[in-house]
């Protein structure tokens, strides 16, 4: 049977991910929704549009009927926990609204959540978090869009699941959530001035357990429960398969690029890399690295909040191998792929 996945917000890192591995599937045809939309003579149909443009959205859908599973992986940042909220779910409501009209035979929807529906977000919290876990007070966007989601399927018909990722780890830029260019460039600049690799986060989040998640992996992971009738209308934490501590994981990153490591000192990325404008610039002259913009690999936000976990930070997923995927990825091999992969595309130096 022939399939049409519309891929919503397919120039992150999620969505890219996932739209090229879904391209490269058999019986799989393709479309990209995004804001800047994309290439357009690849194997993926890209279509840029507001999100926020509700007729705008209904109108570019009219051109792609066919669609049979929507992926929503769109996001929109706020400086608020609550401010997500509505933006978010407003996004949402626009496709699910869209594909109503002109999709007839749409089958299920996919939607890409993560651990702040545990409340990772806010502190230490129940360790491994379980998808049968009880809600914690709102606000949470992931929560109110499952809801209109539930909501929409019982309406209309078609399956759904949820799909709750740890932190999402893959080549991609212009990204606000993306650790491993975080990382990489990070080091890239420390090696550029010449100053060893220090662990800039919170004393405690050194010692932290945590997990992170491969975005291909991810891609499997979230095709495979679109499409086995057993993961209809369930939620699924999806992890890379092992655990580690950035205190052990922190040398393996400095040996990458070279670095010897020096003791942790707490500091804002944040604060500290807002001036590396120029170093950036001067770094892609010297090695002759693409014409990547800094503000294209900047995500000192993120790496802040993330290193910034004194906590454990780690979820279940027994429940994807009991409903039969057994999918998994090694973290330090994973993280060294990336930064090789950033190398190749000249993102770095090598």
């Amino acid at each position: 049977m022939q399939n049409t996945a519309l891929v919503v917000g397919a120039n992150g890192v999620i969505g890219g991910t996932l739209a090229a591995h879904l391209a490269d599937l058999p019986e799989w045809e393709v479309v990209g929704l995004s804001r800047r939309g994309g290439p357009p003579d690849g194997p993926v149909r890209h279509v840029a549009v507001d999100l926020f443009d509700p007729a705008g959205v209904r109108e570019a859908l009219r051109a792609h009927p066919g669609v049979t599973h929507v992926f929503y992986a769109a996001y929109q940042d706020r400086p608020t926990w609550s401010a997500l909220v509505e933006p978010n779910v407003t996004m949402l409501r626009s496709v699910l609204d869209a594909v109503a009209s002109t999709a007839p035979d749409l089958r299920h929807v996919s939607l890409m959540q993560g651990y702040k529906v545990y409340g990772a977000h806010l502190g230490p919290f129940a360790t491994p978090a379980r998808e049968s876990d009880p809600p914690h007070m709102p606000p949470e966007f992931n929560v109110d869009q499952q809801h209109l989601v539930e909501a929409r399927a019982a309406e209309a018909g078609w399956t759904w699941s949820a799909i709750r990722p740890s932190v999402v780890a893959g080549f991609g830029l212009g990204n606000p959530m993306n650790l491993g260019v975080v990382l990489a460039v990070y080091a890239s600049i420390s090696a550029e001035l010449g100053v060893p690799l220090r662990f800039p986060g919170r004393p405690g989040a050194y010692d932290a357990l945590l997990e992170l998640t491969d975005a291909g992996l991810l891609a499997e992971a979230t095709v495979w429960a679109a499409t086995d009738p057993r993961c209809a209308n369930e939620a699924f934490n999806i992890a890379n398969g092992d655990l580690f501590r950035w205190s052990r994981m922190w040398p393996v990153v400095a040996e990458a690029f070279g670095l010897e490591v020096a003791p942790p000192l707490p500091m804002s990325l944040s604060d500290v890399m807002a001036d590396k404008e120029p170093v950036w610039d001067s770094m892609v002259a010297r090695h002759g690295l693409a014409a990547t913009s800094y503000a294209d690999v900047s995500s000192w936000t993120f790496g802040d909040f993330v290193l910034s976990w004194d906590y454990d930070m780690f979820a279940d997923t027994s429940k994807s191998r009991r409903f039969g995927f057994h999918s998994y990825v090694d973290t330090e091999a994973m993280l060294l792929r990336l930064f090789d992969d950033l190398r190749r595309h000249r993102i770095i130096p090598g």
